[in-house]
């Protein structure tokens, strides 16, 4: 394709979102009219099960719940006037607690106002503020943010450490849906005590949200928290971010709730357009199934040219993988559906992957994102003419013309701005076009089996840590091979796993081990003297 026929394609294949200053080029993918002709009845069907979803249809069979994400930025759409009233409420409640944080109407117990905020959550309940946070933040933030966003307990000392001494002007937020998500827990009970170790209640500084009459909000409500947000049964955790659960951070950190809400419904109002041609979100998904052949047979690799999108494909890695990832479709056949996702940041990854994906295996496709604006103030020229913020342009403009010469396929996303409005409308985006590509290909995009089963396995490995540690302590002093032990606790089939949870504790002074590999170490108990 010669460069006058390219530009003639570019106009073309441009797709705008006048509102948001958007657009979506599709011109380095090649697919043809005749993939849009096959892909029309599809995607009329993808187009209508939206419509339901919306409407308040049960869109999650296997759970038997609705999906509302898209109600939280246009309450006046939700099925019942009891959960448009609900949203309303609770984002008014949202602003005005931020407002007694921000003038110190509500304070801390030792200091005159809050200037931290500690985020305990983990997935959507980490993953969608940090994003926001990280896009958005500033160091005139009223509230700096801080995440526990694992039980890694290495990692929850760090960020103690990082607070230092502004541990008694911090603000904790506890999310976790169902009041019992182990890790969230964890980091609760160790956010608790360093509030108890150096004198202060926990609760005086606590904040919970949670599902309705949760183990979690039955705590905050009987122990007197500061405050309790609801988190919703329609509403994901994958696509929770324009919740309580996204919204409450950001109001806190001083961010417009309103222009994310708003970018985000300017997107809804776009991707609802039925012509394909005009809609972002449709191409998005059509061009998903383009380069995978409707199978996941390629990965997406996001290249945002801006450092503060660097989250947005980790963000990006939960909403699409854990949407798509299914081992069967609605019918119960077995598939094995999914899109890999993964990203950098241009132009890191000019000196990271790129000369994988120019010149490696072909088993991906590209979505660059550029900004317009470089930023706010007069830019520097680091030549004639030239700033910092141009190279950026030449280097994204260089890399999507050095793989489409390869035979690498690429869209390009522009957006004018990393704002509040810019970042709910790329969120809504990519929400919309996940949920027309599970439709696409017959799969349940709302529900999370693998995770389910994830977590049993690991309830079942702490079970078994139990019962090897109680078989310990009936046996003082005495020394045995992980087999050994494996045989005392009636698991003789389970010594692998036995093994690794005798040399984690060992390697934490929890018990004693002998020298030696998997099948010749001991293990005891340390002797009480």
């Amino acid at each position: 394709m010669n460069s006058r026929h390219l530009w003639h394609h570019y106009q073309d294949s441009l797709c705008g979102v006048e509102a948001l200053g958007l657009s979506l080029d599709i011109s380095r993918m090649r697919c043809d009219d005749g993939f849009f002709r096959r892909m029309a009845e599809p995607m009329e069907r993808a187009f209508q099960a939206m419509d339901a979803l919306e409407q308040g249809g049960i869109a999650n069979p296997d759970e038997q719940r609705r999906v509302g994400h898209y109600w939280l930025r246009a309450p006046e759409l939700a099925p019942e006037p009891g959960i448009t009233r609900a949203i309303l409420v609770v984002q008014e409640q949202i602003r005005a607690f931020a407002a007694e944080v921000h003038t110190g109407r509500l304070r801390p117990v030792r200091e005159k106002h809050f200037r931290h905020v500690l985020v305990i959550g983990i997935g959507g309940s980490a993953l969608g503020p940090q994003l926001v946070a990280d896009a958005l933040g500033g160091v005139n933030d009223p509230l700096a943010v801080h995440f526990f966003d694992n039980t890694d307990p290495d990692g929850m000392a760090r960020t103690l450490a990082r607070l230092a001494g502004g541990l008694a002007s911090t603000l904790t937020l506890v999310i976790s849906k169902s009041g019992g998500t182990t890790e969230t827990r964890n980091g609760m009970r160790i956010a608790a005590k360093a509030y108890q170790d150096i004198g202060l209640p926990f609760a005086r500084h606590a904040v919970a949200i949670t599902g309705a009459d949760s183990a979690l909000d039955r705590t905050a409500r009987t122990d007197g928290w500061l405050a309790r947000f609801p988190m919703w049964d329609w509403v994901g955790g994958r696509t929770s971010v324009l919740s309580v659960v996204g919204l409450l951070p950001a109001a806190l950190q001083g961010f417009g709730i309103d222009e994310i809400l708003g970018g985000a419904r300017d997107m809804d109002v776009a991707t609802r357009r039925r012509t394909v041609r005009d809609n972002p979100a449709a191409l998005l998904a059509l061009m998903w199934y383009h380069a995978g052949g409707g199978r996941g047979l390629k990965d997406m690799v996001i290249l945002p040219y801006r450092d503060r999108l660097l989250l947005f494909s980790r963000y990006l890695q939960q909403l699409v993988m854990e949407s798509l990832g299914k081992e069967r479709d609605l019918s119960g056949a077995t598939v094995h559906q999914g899109i890999a996702v993964y990203g950098n940041k241009g132009s890191t990854d000019q000196h990271a992957y790129v000369q994988q994906l120019r010149d490696g295996v072909a088993n991906f496709f590209v979505t660059f994102i550029q900004v317009l604006q470089d930023q706010t103030g007069s830019p520097l020229e680091v030549e004639p003419d030239i700033t910092s913020g141009d190279y950026l342009l030449g280097f994204l403009l260089g890399t999507r013309d050095a793989l489409f010469q390869n035979d690498r396929e690429s869209m390009t996303i522009t957006v004018p701005d990393v704002s509040g409005r810019t970042l709910g409308g790329l969120i809504a985006l990519y929400e919309r076009a996940v949920g027309f590509y599970a439709s696409l290909i017959g799969i349940n995009a709302y529900h999370q089996p693998g995770v389910e089963a994830g977590k049993a396995a690991a309830s079942a490995v702490i079970a078994l840590q139990r019962a090897v540690l109680d078989a310990l302590r009936r046996a003082p002093g005495v020394a045995r091979t992980a087999d050994e032990w494996a045989t005392a606790t009636h698991a003789a089939d389970q010594a692998e796993v036995i093994h690794k949870v005798l040399e984690h504790l060992a390697a934490n002074g929890r018990v004693l081990r002998t020298p030696g590999g998997p099948a010749v170490a001991r293990y005891s108990l340390p002797q009480i003297r």
